[in-house]
């Protein structure tokens, strides 16, 4: 019995700057999780993630992660992913250090 197909987006790490990024429909990468493309179709999904699997002059380790439609734009469904939008959690630098000074 195959899995269910779960609305996606793409996501990887950029290969210069270690920086988490999301995959817009453009075809271009964005740190901003909310440009994301948000894919419903499991062929549109997985014909986009070979796409970006061929990407390795930009990003390392794309793959799917879960999502949901939000009012800012795609949200994750996994606590994996909402923790990587966080960015690094090693205090103070990064993504935590302007959350931490509000």
């Amino acid at each position: 019995m195959s899995r269910r197909f779960t609305p996606s987006v793409i996501t990887a790490n950029a290969l210069l700057s270690g920086e988490v990024v999301w995959l817009c429909a453009d075809g271009q990468w964005s740190p901003d999780p909310r440009a994301a493309a948000l894919f419903t179709d499991a062929d549109l999904a997985q014909d986009r993630l070979a796409w970006a699997q061929g990407q390795a002059q930009a990003v390392v380790g794309p793959y799917l992660a879960g999502a949901k439609s939000g009012p800012d734009g795609p949200e994750p469904v996994h606590f994996r992913e909402a923790f990587r939008r966080r960015g690094p959690s090693n205090y103070p630098h990064g993504k935590q250090e302007a959350l931490c000074r509000g």
